[in-house]
């Protein structure tokens, strides 16, 4: 592992903390109070703002900023963070924000996600591993993503939403309220139109899981139970599955609610 190479355009706080192997772009601009892991590359017109802390081989594109303050009129310069993990892909003019005080402080990224083009992570959100946000996706703040999400291109979701791990959003979505666990949303407002299955046997999903899922997903949503009763039914026939008790634990704690299920839609995918 070499030293960093910085570009001699390029503007580094002499207090930013570079790792081995980490390039710098032409004209980036890297304050004081940051960090950068070992080999990760900054292209060129890059800003990266104080109280940033990025992890190792992460590859940041031309004019992407990171760390900025929020854009909430209740931030008062207070002091937060931006903490993004190893191994992460951002786009260009890709932007995320750090934390505020009523949000928790934070904003965190883990690992060995991509945001595409013109993605933006607002103040306060936390994005777990491995998921994809397409161009121009967005999240307003204090919003969850957990691992394995994927996010179409031009999709919204709202403040202090959550999205469920391998749920799938479809372009141009927006998204007002969680998107359960392995599940599709489509639409303005979205809705619900079934398993991620596509996505769910990419990952390996056996296919006993898969029809677990599918009879779970139905009385959940499709059938004439009530939220609650649904809930319980699923408990008491699924009680040892993974996936499942994740999927009730995320409806459980919904503070916002679930997106309603487009049930016209489910018809036409089961003809």
């Amino acid at each position: 592992m070499t030293a960093p190479q910085i570009h001699p355009t390029a503007i580094v706080d002499g207090a930013a903390q570079l790792g081995p192997g980490v390039i710098v772009g032409p004209y980036s601009i890297i304050e004081g109070r940051v960090a950068i892991g070992p080999e990760t590359q900054i292209g060129p017109h890059v800003v990266i703002k104080d109280f940033t802390t990025i992890g190792a081989r992460c590859r940041i594109f031309q004019f992407t900023v990171l760390g900025e303050i929020p854009q909430d009129l209740k931030f008062k310069g207070e002091e937060s963070r931006l903490v993004i993990g190893d191994d992460n892909t951002i786009r260009e003019f890709a932007t995320m924000h750090r934390g505020t005080a009523g949000g928790g402080g934070v904003t965190s990224i883990g690992n060995h996600n991509l945001f595409m083009a013109y993605t933006h992570v607002a103040h306060d959100c936390h994005v777990g591993n491995r998921v994809i946000m397409s161009n121009a996706a967005t999240l307003g703040g204090h919003i969850l993503v957990e691992d394995h999400a994927i996010l179409g291109g031009l999709s919204a979701v709202h403040q202090f939403g959550r999205v469920g791990r391998f749920a799938f959003i479809g372009g141009c979505s927006a998204v007002h309220r969680d998107v359960p666990p392995y599940a599709m949303a489509v639409g303005n407002r979205a809705k619900l139109v079934g398993l991620n299955l596509v996505g769910l046997k990419r990952q390996g999903f056996s296919d006993a899981t898969l029809q677990s899922l599918k009879r779970a997903y139905e009385l959940l949503f499709l059938s004439e139970y009530n939220l609650k009763e649904a809930i319980a039914r699923v408990r008491e026939e699924f009680p040892q599955i993974p996936e499942i008790q994740h999927l009730l634990r995320f409806i459980e704690t919904s503070e916002r609610g679930l997106l309603p299920a487009d049930v016209r839609e489910h018809r036409l995918n089961r003809g």
